[in-house]
């Protein structure tokens, strides 16, 4: 067995299955192509090699702030957040804005300043803002991500990946105010207007967000998600010069290629357990959770039981049975929980030798 899908966000590494029909003309150095809902990875080319990020970085900028502010905060704009180099809303020293206003010119604008202003307000300063993004991104599993800012300015010490992106946009994609920041197309602050940097929003179908880089160390840098018929998918590409298209290309053909099916149901019968010196000789194993996974038309996963497949009585009725892994062909693609489906006590004969051996 190759390796176990876990299903959280922290790690959704997933069975890997090249897409046929773009791929060959995909010119990103880097990229990946993510099912958001079960975490299969549809295709990737390079997907963990660090890389500079430039203003993707403020994914999970937004994301720290969506989590630990309130959106009608008022945040007075601090000097160190004025004239910062790169994109910018041109915030004024002393000017306030809500935190929503802010987030807006963060992912719509790619505001340097905005960045910087929200990161002050909510670390207190932009180095212990970055440790709120460190702390995150440990928390959610991405072990090739490192932040010094909040906006994504070139330092070496500042990278991530392709995949750890977009786990990343997967899971900040949950958060209710993160997607309705970043699927916004045109949104007036004050006497700004600000439109979306993200072209996807009017060229694909579903397309709801997330971010736009650029740097010229970094290159061009793309993450984008499409949600359609409640499937979302996630695509990342690092210095891809023809990001739209390709972009754009990958999305439709995961979402043609792959739909997310129900493998098994809690509750399903998945196998049965021989019981060892029990009043029952078996039991049957039940699937205690869902699961559901992306899968292609001619894709047939099968369900196989681990363990030594016995087991000793008494056994307890919902209690844990071990796990059962799915696989298609020698590839776990995941991992279910068992619970035994009724109790099963000591065979009374057993009980009587058992004391007879002790008590003569």
């Amino acid at each position: 067995m190759k390796k176990i899908l876990t299903r959280t966000a922290a790690a959704l590494l997933a069975a890997v299955l090249l897409l046929p029909g773009h791929v060959g003309a995909i010119g990103a150095e880097k990229a990946i192509l993510l099912d958001g809902q079960t975490g299969r990875v549809l295709y990737e080319k390079n997907a963990d090699s660090r890389s500079l990020i430039a203003s993707c970085t403020k994914i999970m900028t937004a994301l720290v702030i969506c989590e630990q502010c309130n959106v009608l905060d008022r945040v007075k704009i601090p000097k160190e957040a004025v004239g910062i180099e790169g994109s910018s809303m041109y915030l004024k020293e002393g000017e306030v804005l809500t935190v929503q206003e802010l987030l807006y010119g963060l992912m719509l604008r790619s505001g340097n300043d905005a960045a910087v202003a929200l990161a002050i307000y909510c670390g207190g300063t932009v180095e212990c803002f970055a440790g709120l993004m460190n702390d995150k991104a440990h928390r959610l599993g991405l072990t090739g991500t490192h932040f010094v800012n909040p906006h994504g300015l070139d330092s070496p010490d500042h990278y991530s990946t392709a995949r750890d992106l977009a786990l990343l946009a997967a899971y900040a994609m949950r958060d209710p105010l993160f997607l309705q920041t970043v699927s916004t197309k045109n949104v007036r602050v004050g006497e700004r207007s600000l439109t979306n940097h993200n072209k996807l929003l009017w060229q694909v179908e579903g397309a709801d967000g997330v971010k736009t880089g650029y740097t010229k160390a970094a290159g061009r840098i793309l993450v984008s998600s499409a949600t359609r018929q409640g499937r979302r998918l996630i695509c990342v590409t690092i210095n891809d010069g023809s990001d739209w298209a390709d972009h754009a290309a990958l999305l439709n053909e995961g979402f043609s290629r792959y739909a997310v099916k129900n493998v098994v149901e809690k509750g399903d019968v998945l196998g049965t357990v021989q019981i060892l010196s029990g009043e029952k000789q078996q039991v049957r194993v039940l699937a205690a959770e869902d699961f559901s996974f992306a899968l292609a038309e001619d894709e047939k996963p099968n369900v196989v039981l681990s363990g030594p497949g016995f087991a000793y009585a008494p056994v307890v009725s919902g209690a844990d049975a071990g796990y059962a892994y799915v696989c298609i062909g020698e590839e776990i693609i995941g991992k279910i929980p068992l619970i035994y489906e009724e109790t099963v006590e000591i065979r009374k004969e057993t009980k009587k030798h058992f004391w007879d051996r002790w008590f003569k």
